[in-house]
């Protein structure tokens, strides 16, 4: 997946650009709702974005008390078929229900990484973790995932979902993109997904 993203492009503006609908949690989530970087391909299409509910995570949290952070995050990727690169010299994948569980489990990794593990070795482990986190998005079927139904704007849908000791991660497919969600701290079962209807009312 040819994206970049920064922290300059953490405002609404880059939402609004995006040709494909964004997901959240539906209006029985009331706490806090705040948006992170959008990620972008190279001719600057916008590709996918995360909107976080409840605490903001911070790696600083992790040296204190790492299980009172209460969040959730849901990961929308536009639906692309394959495709050339934006320069021509390459052919880009098209974006699926994995790619939704990689940027999920990826996401979950950079926020929740045992901060207390010596310096040296903290990138060999997020390497392997990561490495691992792209396996497991890679077989959906395999033993590691199991299948929740959520309700996405009220229709019954069906999630590939797992846990780890760092917090949870599913991913599946809605109208007009495909879904991914990490948590820790707040349960997966019982959350609804909802297109948001005026992303401009969310913190960047």
């Amino acid at each position: 997946m040819e994206t970049k993203t920064g922290r300059a492009d953490r405002t609404v503006d880059g939402y609004l650009m995006a040709d494909f609908p964004w997901y959240g949690l539906d209006e029985a989530f009331t706490g806090r709702r705040w948006l992170t970087a959008v990620g972008t391909s190279a001719d600057a299409t916008v590709e996918h974005g995360s909107i976080g509910h409840g605490d903001e995570p911070s790696i600083k949290a992790e040296t204190t008390d790492p299980h009172a952070q209460r969040f959730v995050v849901v990961v929308t990727i536009a639906r692309r078929p394959g495709r050339r690169s934006s320069d021509g010299t390459g052919l880009l994948e098209a974006t699926s229900v994995s790619s939704a569980a990689w940027l999920a489990g990826s996401g979950l990794l950079s926020c929740t990484w045992p901060t207390h593990m010596e310096r040296a070795l903290r990138q060999d482990w997020l390497d392997q973790q990561t490495a691992t986190a792209w396996d497991l998005a890679d077989d959906l079927s395999g033993p590691a995932w199991s299948t929740l139904t959520l309700p996405v704007d009220g229709e019954p849908t069906m999630f590939h979902y797992r846990e780890s000791e760092y917090g949870w991660v599913l991913a599946g497919s809605a109208r007009g993109a495909h879904l991914g969600a990490y948590g820790r701290g707040m349960s997966a079962y019982g959350l609804g997904l909802a297109v948001v209807k005026d992303i401009t009312t969310y913190d960047g």
